[in-house]
């Protein structure tokens, strides 16, 4: 049976607890890391409910991201089929994942602010579903789905907000993605027992922007799945407990790419006017982020089953 784990705040005390999506049952666990709360495994954190203790009303709680900043951050980019065509990518033609990283450091809670600073024009969102590892590895391994469950504890919604403007002109992903608020993680920490691995191939996304909806697709359209991302992620990196792997974006971003011919041809232009002329045009498109505007995001199971909650939050300038 899954598990709906929050972290929250609560009378100057951060818990965890079990969500039943009004109220909270506090657990029992002196774990201040995510990798310590599931290091005690599913049956440890069951067995660990505070039943004598009683439920926490949502309405008093500040939610706090369940993954810790010693998490590391492991994101897969271009991976839903309509995304990857809308980028001008055939997706039948990949052979390999596009892997990169965020830093620890943009992670945050899933509600409150995106911050947006003062050097970047060009904010953009990506809702993706995001897999909480559960096991320690040291070497390259293959994961299958039977024995996927060994490696995924769980899920949670993750944003994986980018400065456009850094990351494409300046070609830096890892910066462009990395600053701090943007990654918005939780509110729940969904942990699944094995039998209940197949609601990775079933899980509905969506994100709006005031209201109107930018993103929706359902993880049944991943290029690569978690099984075997999971076994080419390993040839280069290791995992542990409690590290995440945001697994790709639906269409539906801000960002819009030219036509292959217009690139072309701007491609004989200097680095520099190539790099102002996209600038210029993306400025153009009314899809980026700016102060004010209210980014909310759910993912639940086809059959609602599994409900990963909330997030929502606020985008500001930079002080």
């Amino acid at each position: 049976m899954a598990l709906h784990i929050v972290r929250f705040r609560h009378q100057d005390q951060t818990r965890w607890g079990l969500f039943d999506g009004m109220q909270i049952q506090p657990i029992d666990a002196p774990c201040t890391t995510t990798s310590a709360l599931i290091e005690l495994g599913y049956a440890g954190i069951q067995s660990r409910l505070a039943s004598d203790q009683p439920a926490v009303d949502l309405g008093s709680v500040v939610l706090l991201s369940p993954i810790t900043t010693d998490a590391k951050v492991l994101c897969q980019g271009a991976n839903y089929r309509q995304h990857m065509i809308d980028s001008g990518m055939n997706p039948d033609d990949k052979s390999f994942n596009m892997f990169f990283t965020k830093s620890s450091a943009s992670i945050t809670g899933p509600t409150g602010r995106i911050v947006k600073p003062r050097h970047v024009e060009l904010l953009d969102y990506e809702i993706e579903m995001t897999l909480v590892l559960g096991k320690r590895t040291q070497a390259p391994v293959q994961v299958t789905d039977d024995n996927l469950h060994e490696y995924v504890a769980g899920i949670c919604i993750g944003n994986d907000l980018s400065a456009r403007d850094v990351q494409i002109p300046q070609m830096q992903f890892h910066k462009g993605k990395s600053y701090r608020t943007f990654c918005p993680l939780g509110p729940v920490l969904c942990l699944l027992d094995k039998s209940e691995m197949h609601y990775l191939r079933e899980m509905q996304l969506r994100l709006t922007v005031n209201g109107d909806t930018r993103q929706q697709d359902s993880t049944d359209n991943l290029v690569f799945k978690p099984a075997e991302t999971l076994t080419e992620y390993s040839q280069v990196q290791d995992f542990a407990p409690g590290d995440v792997l945001m697994t790709g974006t639906p269409s539906g971003c801000a960002l819009g790419l030219p036509k292959p011919a217009l690139v072309k041809m701007v491609g004989l232009l200097p680095e520099a006017k190539k790099w102002q002329l996209f600038v210029k045009s993306q400025k153009r498109r009314e899809h980026y982020l700016q102060a004010g505007d209210v980014v909310e995001s759910t993912i639940t199971s086809r059959d609602g089953y599994l409900n990963l909650g909330t997030q929502r939050h606020t985008v500001e300038d930079e002080a």
